[in-house]
């Protein structure tokens, strides 16, 4: 073996490089947006009434509104995506975020998750929430190990969402987070 190289056949699934991208939402994104937010959905829990309204038309019910929506791209495929939704002035809340199945493991959804709080800051969000599901412990667990915290009950304000069993916020002006202590 000295002196030969060890050939390894070539998969897709295997090769996740820095050749991903992470940018803007643009028109031809929506339903690459819309289809990798059904594919995780529809393989946990069931679409619902919100899912159907912001995926089919997320120009009018997410981007018009003030958010923004974020996607990851390996050249010409979307592989991930993730939005940001204008709750109120200074708020938004991190949702329909995604990464196609077979690149998930290789730190995509990290590096977009950090991207979309980039983003929220140059929108001048003072505060992201989430609402996710317990049996998403793999999601759950990268939204603590960026800085979001549980919510106490008490604070947990009513979801659109039946599958929300987790709520959490991530603040990112020291002014706010002494504020809802």
């Amino acid at each position: 073996m000295t002196g030969s190289l060890l050939q390894i056949p070539w998969s897709r699934e295997a090769i996740v490089t820095s050749e991903i991208a992470f940018r803007l939402f643009q028109p031809s994104d929506a339903e690459p947006f819309r289809m990798l937010n059904e594919e995780w959905i529809a393989r946990y829990f069931r679409l619902e009434e919100q899912d159907r309204i912001q995926l089919g038309d997320p120009e009018n019910n997410i981007l018009r509104p003030g958010g923004q929506i974020l996607m990851a791209v390996a050249g010409e495929e979307r592989i991930g995506c993730c939005a940001l939704i204008s709750v109120k002035p200074g708020v938004f809340e991190v949702a329909k975020m995604a990464v196609s199945e077979r690149y998930r493991g290789h730190g995509i959804g990290r590096r977009l998750l950090e991207y979309a709080i980039a983003q929220a800051q140059v929108l001048g969000a003072r505060t992201l929430e989430l609402a996710s599901n317990a049996k998403l412990a793999n999601a759950v667990h990268l939204y603590e190990s960026v800085g979001f915290r549980h919510l106490p009950p008490e604070r947990v304000e009513p979801s659109p969402y039946a599958r929300a069993n987790v709520f959490m916020e991530l603040h990112l002006s020291p002014d706010e987070q002494n504020s809802s202590v």
